[in-house]
């Protein structure tokens, strides 16, 4: 998958997530611990939210792609980004699948939350 489509999948989810009443606050958070690629407000929750845009799940379901190793960067990364920024609220760890047609339209999003 190349870069332009992971950033067109999570301006999907961006828009999903503004819809849906969340705020939105960063994307494409980098530390030396690694990225998450949103970062959004649902009520006083901090949700941390992995994107994986598929348009082939002949290699599996894009959240079979999240797995302990990654989770692990991710929760390494959040913990940095709460500290740099001095935050002290609830927090959760989401992931968006978005399912694109071969002719490149969103066909839908699943989005799961609590997902790890």
């Amino acid at each position: 998958m190349s870069r332009s489509v992971g950033t067109w999948g999570e301006a999907q989810v961006a828009n999903f997530l503004r819809k849906n009443k969340c705020r939105l606050i960063g994307h494409s958070y980098h530390c030396r611990f690694g990225e998450i690629d949103l970062i959004a407000m649902d009520g006083n929750t901090l949700c941390f939210v992995e994107v994986k845009t598929r348009s082939n799940l002949s290699v599996g379901l894009p959240r079979e792609y999240v797995n302990a190793a990654k989770q692990e960067r991710i929760r390494k990364t959040a913990l940095f980004y709460l500290s740099e920024k001095e935050l002290d609220c609830p927090v959760r760890f989401d992931v968006a699948e978005v399912y694109r047609s071969e002719s490149g339209a969103l066909e839908r999003i699943e989005y799961v939350k609590n997902a790890f």
